[in-house]
């Protein structure tokens, strides 16, 4: 299943913001989620900064969760240029000797304030922390990278502690191995370990340049496998090469169950809610190859299936059903697949008339848990549900009853809310199950 984002000029975007319809429809699916935003130390200090912290401001009110990730090569560049220094290196990949360190040291901690600041100003909690935890990255290529580090882990406590309390994490690329040494790390790696640990839905990278482009062509949408297939093939004939660096880390992001990474234009006024609130977006957007991962269920998968749904059952998850019943029903179903391996389920049972569409028979093999697959499943069936013009998408639960509304974003309902039909089958089966909701 495609995404569908327009080829057109930057401009056209900008109107949609006016429609309020437009940002009402993504706020269920991002309200209580988690949004990791990467700023490039440049875009800190470009005059869209201040809009970018009202746009963050209004994230917040929403409900979305930030943390902020930023970058500082422009400062160290600039640190270096003022002292008349020359850089080991200035991305945080190569050797970073000590001088440069020094410098990386006190960039870091300049921005770090003027993004404090900047989210002060707005009425926004923030704290900076030491969150990362690193060791030297060693010698590479029979090269010792001195103070260049290796990130071990990310103490995601104190990351979830601030987002809980509703306080903006701002992390910078420095990484720390509790014996007294900081190491230099590269923020766009860092994001993506970041992203990670907090379960983010979206990493949005904010560089000061335009998106990736291909033989002069932005490059709007992109699977992970056609991001690997242009980094391996086209490479040298990507612009801006700055961009290189967000599109490598967007393929591991992408990997690593982050469902969305953009890279966007952090220069452009209102660039972050365009590409953050519409189909079209300003950006290049790389997201998870999960669509490919699903497919329309066949005859050939009845056994699967059947078998998915009795361990359900099993755990009193889900209502009894026959092969044969399963059988009937067959295109209503679709699988996940693993290696071409079905190693979970849904359906999509419609209710034309009232524009409703429920989604059922959800189950994910005992040794496929907490991979992710379930919050997939929910994703699928709301973009299946919305191609097909239904305005609701509903579920019945006696266990899961958090899950959806806590990840999937329903809410509660009642029985009142099921399409007649489907209120009769619910009576007669007694199991009085909750009924939950999402809008779509």
């Amino acid at each position: 299943m495609s995404i569908p984002r327009a080829a057109g000029p930057e401009s056209r975007y900008m109107l949609r913001l006016t429609d309020l319809r437009e940002i009402l429809r993504y706020i269920p699916q991002f309200r209580d989620r988690v949004f990791v935003i990467a700023i490039d130390g440049a875009i800190v200090s470009d005059d869209n900064f201040t809009n970018l912290m009202l746009d963050i401001k209004l994230l917040r009110s929403l409900r979305i969760g930030v943390a902020i990730v930023h970058g500082a090569g422009l400062q160290i560049r600039q640190a270096a240029a003022k002292e008349g220094l020359r850089l080991s290196n200035s991305d945080g990949i190569g050797v970073t000797d000590p001088a440069t360190l020094r410098l990386s040291i006190q960039a870091s901690q300049s921005v770090t304030h003027q993004v404090l600041q900047g989210l002060a100003d707005n009425d926004l909690r923030a704290a900076a922390t030491n969150s990362i935890v690193a060791h030297p990255a060693g010698i590479l290529g029979g090269i010792d990278h001195q103070w260049t580090g290796r990130l071990e882990r990310i103490d995601t406590a104190v990351l979830k502690t601030l987002l809980d309390g509703d306080i903006i994490p701002v992390i910078a690329p420095l990484g720390f191995d509790g014996e007294g040494r900081t190491f230099r790390l590269n923020s766009d790696a860092v994001a993506v370990e970041v992203a990670k640990a907090v379960q983010a839905v979206k990493l949005i990278y904010l560089s000061a340049h335009k998106p990736p482009r291909l033989n002069g062509r932005t490059l709007r949408t992109l699977t992970t496998d056609e991001t690997v297939a242009i980094l391996k093939k086209h490479r040298t004939e990507l612009q801006p090469v700055e961009a290189i660096s967000k599109l490598e880390n967007a393929t591991k992001a992408s990997k690593s169950s982050i469902p969305r990474v953009h890279i966007i234009d952090g220069t452009t006024p209102e660039g972050l809610l365009a590409e953050v609130f519409s189909n079209d977006g300003v950006g290049t957007l790389v997201h998870a190859n999960e669509y490919q991962s699903f497919r329309k269920a066949q005859k050939k998968d009845l056994r699967a299936i059947h078998a998915l749904i009795q361990q359900g059952v099993e755990a009193d998850e889900l209502l009894k059903r026959t092969r044969a019943d399963v059988e009937r029903q067959i295109d209503d179903f679709f699988v996940f697949e693993v290696d071409k391996n079905p190693v979970a389920c849904g359906a999509l049972h419609q209710f034309v008339e009232q524009k409703k569409a429920e989604l059922a028979c959800v189950y994910v093999d005992n040794r496929n848990e907490n991979r992710g697959i379930g919050v997939r499943i929910i994703r699928y069936a709301e973009e299946l549900a919305r191609t097909l013009g239904h305005e609701v998408l509903f579920c019945l639960s006696t266990q899961a009853i958090n899950y959806f509304v806590q990840k999937g974003g329903f809410q509660l309902g009642t029985p009142d809310d099921l399409p007649p039909a489907r209120r009769l089958i619910y009576d007669r089966s007694g199991r009085h199950s909750q009924v939950l909701i999402k809008r779509l």
